[in-house]
């Protein structure tokens, strides 16, 4: 048919039904009427191909429409089909322009030493004398290495050379020894076994010379694939000439984190190696699929080789952003026992907001020292405990973030535990612990010089009481104190101090100092002796939070913080960087609740993670008070207990545990407890609180000598004579 005859009607047939053969029937498609100029036949349909065949009369019409065709067997692309191609085509070429770029690279690095060259450059731009020497004799060895090697060429070829003569000497010989045998064993002629090496010689070289020209076509593919396939490995294509994965990167976002949200979010990471994996086709084993776990999803999977964990960690904010979630809302981290797997929870939209549970131990039961109480709970709502027994507490976090919550919480939890005695300092006018005192040892607040000068000596008082309890523990033959021998021996009862608004004492101007260094001996050597302090400010830093001390406290909590420096002042150097922060967090205000009670602890968990403290007001505080206070008389160390039933005078007992020399006052106490040891006012008594006694109502006189005090035998019988003659 010629270009300029009109085709009046196409008759169409699916291309897996076609039967051109055939005339048409019933059972065959309608036929269509002519596409009229300027239609546009089927193009919101999915192309499907058809077999056409031109006729020369014009069937009935038909009012169906069927989508693009193919017209003799030639197919109609639709244009995006053919930039699917064209990008498929130029994406692929790229590729191999990638991998033959990678190979010149590499061949121009191993020419002139490119990996010494820019390791230098980097040391240079770092500063970095040392590592800038390391590479500098490193690249003079490597130099010496290549010119030994090219030196021992020739030694080489003539060593293949003589390896090779020899070799085709001794085939010579072998066979001349075998045709020798087969002519004398009568199997053959003795030029028989000659015509078959021969003949295999000739059939070797034929099929050389045959195979060569194939592979002389065949290699410049080959070293196509290899180009394409270190571009693969080394290369990475412009995001314009990808095709759709399959995967939505854009438009709409999945509020379930399924696996394919999941993987969404992962691509549009910013991660080199990973984009170069998913544009690899790398697809994920999922370890554990998506499943609910308690207000949130749960989900693992292994990462692609080149892409630790860590490299999602430290995009965390771009990966909650992808998962339509605030940062608060989403841990991914590395399991114990599963390297390169990616453990990843997400919570519902707005599941942190809400209040937490109530404090478990709120309406009954009691505690133990020695093993731990309700602090917590994290960000699967899982209760978390908080150590008292061979712990520390390092609190931090602005005004209305919470604070105060925590030690509360841990503070009623110790106070159920009848063998603690606790002593509360807070350095502000502050009624947070009114509701504790009728179980507290002490509580001192406000601003005044006496409640750090009580602090410091009452700290004092703990660290030389330590000495005393050491002896306790070599008496009972154990390393460290429990709750058997903590019943048995008064000496080795749990002792907790609340240092709040602890600036107050480590900036002051004369106590400071010695603060510091109490607290940290204290710290240092109080882990096994049943010692917990608790210490708290609004404004961490080098100076309201030493160093010294923070490195050795075990449990750190740090609510809604204004900056990094403030963050890692708590959390430690480099926690910031690292992910450990609560500057995102918000504290309370008159329009929100913000972030109040939310904490990144360090110490509470395996690793360092967002918590949510439990909150218990002062009127919750007050019944938890009273049973703390029945558990105590219940176990005989109350006002009701076996300790009361007796009678004892102050002065006789230190005139019966006194020699005739002067003694530390700190030293005291303990031979006190050891002469009455169910004698409860002995129990917990300091050196600081006898000296308030003798001297305001006895009037007792208490040396100091270099801030040491002491006590004179003599003085104390003095006053007993006074006492006895009615003066």
């Amino acid at each position: 048919m010629s270009a300029e005859k009109r085709v009046d009607h196409l008759r169409l047939v699916p291309r897996s039904n076609a039967t051109p053969d055939l005339p048409p029937s019933a059972d065959e498609p309608a036929d269509v009427e002519p596409q009229q100029e300027g239609e546009d036949m089927g193009s919101d349909l999915e192309p499907m191909v058809y077999e056409g065949e031109i006729i020369s009369e014009a069937p009935e019409p038909s009012n169906r429409l069927l989508p693009s065709v193919v017209v003799d067997r030639v197919t109609v692309l639709r244009p995006d089909a053919r930039k699917q191609v064209a990008r498929v085509v130029a994406r692929n070429s790229v590729t191999v322009a990638q991998g033959w770029h990678s190979w010149l690279v590499r061949a121009w690095d191993a020419l002139t030493g490119g990996v010494y060259r820019r390791q230098i450059r980097a040391a240079e731009a770092a500063g970095d004398r040392e590592a800038l020497d390391h590479w500098l004799v490193r690249r003079r060895e490597a130099a010496r290495d290549r010119r030994e090697r090219l030196m021992e060429l020739p030694k080489l070829g003539l060593q293949v050379a003589i390896f090779a003569a020899g070799g085709c000497l001794a085939l010579v010989v072998l066979m001349v020894i075998v045709s020798t045998l087969v002519l004398v064993t009568g199997a053959g002629e003795f030029t028989d076994v000659f015509v078959w090496v021969g003949d295999v010689l000739r059939w070797v070289f034929t099929a050389v010379a045959f195979l060569w020209v194939p592979f002389l076509v065949v290699l410049p593919f080959l070293v196509v694939i290899a180009a394409w396939r270190e571009g693969r490995r080394k290369g990475e294509t412009p995001k314009w000439l990808v095709a759709d994965s399959g995967f939505d990167t854009g438009g709409s976002r999945d509020l379930i984190p399924d696996e394919g949200a999941i993987l969404n979010a992962l691509r549009n990471l910013e991660i080199s190696p990973l984009n170069r994996a998913f544009k690899a086709g790398w697809r994920p084993r999922f370890v554990l699929p998506t499943e609910r776990d308690g207000n949130g999803y749960h989900t693992q999977l292994e990462m692609p080789p080149a892409v630790p964990v860590s490299m999602v960690v430290e995009k965390k904010k771009t990966l909650a952003h992808n998962l339509v979630r605030f940062p608060i809302e989403v841990w991914p981290t590395e399991p114990r026992g599963m390297p390169g797997v990616l453990d990843l929870w997400v919570a519902d939209q707005g599941a942190l907001s809400g209040p937490v549970d109530d404090w478990p131990l709120l309406h009954e039961g009691a505690a133990d020292y020695f093993k731990s109480v309700p602090v917590a709970v994290d960000i699967r709502r899982r209760n978390v405990n908080g150590r008292l027994f061979e712990a520390n507490y390092a609190i931090a976090g602005m005004m209305g973030s919470g604070k105060s919550t925590l030690i509360i919480t841990l503070l009623l939890g110790a106070l159920l535990d009848p063998l603690v005695e606790a002593d509360v300092f807070c350095m502000a006018d502050n009624a947070d612990y009114d509701p504790m005192k009728p179980r507290l040892r002490t509580l001192r607040t406000g601003t005044s010089e006496d409640v750090a000068e009580h602090c410091l000596a009452t700290m004092s008082d703990i660290y030389n009481e330590l000495s005393i309890r050491g002896k306790a523990l070599q008496e009972h033959g154990v390393r460290a104190a429990n709750r058997k021998i903590a019943e048995k021996d008064e000496r080795l009862r749990p002792r907790i101090i609340v240092v709040d608004e602890c600036q107050a004492l480590f900036m002051h101007e004369t106590l400071g100092r010695k603060a510091l260094e109490t607290a940290v001996k204290t710290e240092n050597a109080a882990r096994k002796y049943g010692v917990t302090i608790i210490y708290a400010t609004p404004e961490p830093s080098s100076d309201s939070l030493p160093r010294r001390l923070i490195s050795i406290t075990s449990n750190r909590a740090c609510f809604a913080i204004g900056d990094q420096t403030s963050n890692d002042a708590v959390l430690g150097t480099g926690s910031y960087k690292a992910g450990i922060s609560a500057v995102g967090l918000e504290p309370k205000t008159d329009e929100s609740l913000g972030d109040v009670g939310t904490f990144m602890g360090r110490g509470f968990t395996p690793k360092p993670s967002l918590l949510r403290g439990y909150f218990v007001s002062q009127s919750q505080a007050v019944p938890v008070v009273q049973r703390a206070l029945q558990i105590r008389e219940k176990a005989g160390y109350g006002s009701a207990g076996p300790a009361t039933m007796q009678h004892r005078d102050l002065i006789d007992d230190l005139d019966e545990v006194l020699g005739q020399d002067r003694i530390r006052l700190a030293d005291v106490p303990g031979r006190l407890r050891k002469l009455a040891p169910h004698w409860l006012p002995y129990q917990s008594l300091t050196g600081t609180q006898l000296r308030d006694i003798l001297t305001r109502e006895h009037g007792v006189k208490v040396p100091n000598s270099g801030n040491v005090l002491y006590l004179d035998p003599p003085e104390v019988r003095r006053v007993r004579a006074l006492r006895e003659a009615g003066e």
